[in-house]
């Protein structure tokens, strides 16, 4: 069998990685700007660069769309 097959779609936009982050894995200076929340929502680079720190996975990935950005849910 020779049929050709295309794996994934080509898109134009960067993938995101978004994480649930447990606040107290956060730096002590973080922590204290989070405030009383248990988890926070990281969106990473594919590289691994954290890009931003959110209170909710929707917002998360609300951010990275509005920034052209295409956010994959990381377990």
């Amino acid at each position: 069998m020779d049929t050709k097959f295309k794996a994934l779609p080509e898109t134009e936009q960067q993938i995101v990685y978004i994480r649930a982050v447990t606040v107290a894995d956060l730096p002590d200076e973080l922590r204290e700007q989070v405030g009383p929340i248990e988890t926070v929502y990281a969106v990473h680079r594919t590289d691994g660069a954290r890009l931003a720190l959110v209170r909710d996975r929707s917002l998360a990935f609300q951010l990275a769309r509005q920034h052209d950005l295409a956010p994959v849910n990381v377990h």
